[in-house]
């Protein structure tokens, strides 16, 4: 058995790395490039350090790897069996992060953002959850440094993903269906659309005027924020060691499921830290849902991270602002833009996107499930739709990493629509 890899001590910004610097966010009223002072509001000290931080290597504060030490390292599996029933050539590995306490990657920046503000002296949070991933994790992480947790859920998660609300609420959190009549921003949406399924778009919108509207609260974003992606780069940081001390020399494709982003990035940019250094030529692919195909059919511009415009102006690939999607069990993947980190990396060409149907990736998850034995959340089905797709025409020996960003447990409803052929 190769040696154990230990958790990183530090995260890895792979801004400081790149050959052009990232557009910087721009303030949404005078449109200049934000300052700490304009996030402020919003965020703990360090964490708005390192939002506008160029350093390549960030030190992880010895609290927070010690509550990482309660589930990290995780598993960097080899898919033996899914190679088998693949007929391909390729070595398939999988980095799987549902083993931390609510069963995804999420956990990783909930504990460090939990801990900033607690440096902080803040005693409550906002946010938003989709699938419910995100809000789970952070009420995990607030409960374990003494903080009060409110959370949006996107109405259509909220009502079809019950169990994810009530972790949330097992671990401390309020949880609120979005659009809800508690902000202007959710009364605005309900008027106009009474019937909507929600989308994180409204609720980052609910979450940030809340925030905003109390001196003693912050807010916490689970995506698409450069210091959100910096956070889950110990999984890429891990998943680059645990390939060489399995004897491989390099990964020859990353695949990993994107939304906002974090947790593509967070796999992947270690290893294009590699390619930036002229030690490999990993080629990373975002696989994303065909119902909301930030990177495969949006425009790269400016645009707002909500619906009301209250957040900063973002360079990135984005449907705009106002787009809803459909009401895919995919929770996590169902957000307009991407991060611009992200973004950024696929202007550079060291990115590329596909799109996948819903009904593909539940496909590629049962047949995954039933050779590997782990469920995957439907968020992570996409990446290994993807990476099944490619699978089966390699012929030649290579290398290919799946980000398995979490299980489905919880998500047995949708895997049962989707085996009665109900999935729409």
């Amino acid at each position: 058995m190769p040696e154990p890899v230990s958790i990183p001590t530090h995260w890895y910004n792979i801004a400081g790395d790149l050959p052009d610097a990232p557009p910087p966010h721009l303030h949404p009223g005078t449109r200049e490039p934000v300052t700490a002072a304009d996030l402020e509001p919003l965020f703990a000290a360090g964490l708005i350090e390192q939002e506008l931080s160029t350093e390549t290597d960030i030190a992880i504060p010895e609290p927070v790897r010690e509550a990482y030490a309660t589930y990290r390292t995780t598993p960097l599996l080899r898919a033996r069996s899914f190679e088998r029933a693949l007929g391909t050539a390729a070595r398939i590995y999988v980095k799987y992060e549902g083993v931390s306490p609510v069963g995804s990657h999420k956990t990783n920046s909930a504990l460090a953002q939990a801990y900033y503000n607690s440096v902080d002296g803040v005693k409550k949070l906002t946010t938003e959850t989709g699938a419910g991933q995100w809000g789970s994790a952070l009420s995990f992480a607030c409960a374990k440094f003494g903080i009060d947790l409110e959370v949006w859920q996107v109405r259509a998660s909220f009502e079809s993903k019950p169990y994810r609300r009530h972790l949330i609420e097992v671990y401390g959190g309020t949880v609120h269906s979005s659009p809800s009549d508690l902000t202007a921003s959710g009364r605005k949406v309900l008027d106009e659309q009474p019937d909507t399924p929600g989308s994180l778009g409204i609720a980052v919108s609910e979450a940030v005027e809340v925030a905003a509207g109390d001196p003693a609260a912050r807010y916490a974003l689970g995506s698409v924020l450069n210091h959100v992606v910096l956070h889950q780069t110990v999984i890429g940081l891990e998943a680059v060691e645990q390939l060489r001390a399995a004897g491989e020399e390099q990964a020859d494709v990353v695949f990993g499921c994107a939304g906002g982003g974090s947790n593509l990035a967070g796999l992947s940019f270690p290893f294009l830290r590699e390619v930036l250094h002229g030690r490999a030529t990993t080629r990373v692919v975002a696989a994303e849902p065909a119902a909301c195909p930030s990177i495969t059919r949006g425009e790269y511009r400016y645009d707002h991270g909500d619906i009301v415009g209250l957040t900063p102006l973002l360079k990135m690939h984005t449907l705009g602002q106002d787009f809803i999607p459909d009401p895919i069990h995919a929770g996590g993947l169902r957000y307009h833009g991407m991060a611009p980190l992200l973004s950024h990396t696929v202007e550079l060409g060291y990115v590329q996107g596909t799109a996948v149907a819903q009904t593909d990736a539940f496909a590629a998850a049962v047949e995954f499930a039933r050779s590997e034995g782990i469920v995957p959340a439907p968020e992570s089905a996409h990446a290994i739709a993807a990476a099944a797709e490619y699978a089966r025409t390699v012929t030649e020996p290579e290398v290919i990493v799946i980000g398995l960003s979490g299980h489905g447990q919880l998500d047995l409803p949708a895997y049962a629509a989707y085996l009665h052929g109900e999935l729409g």
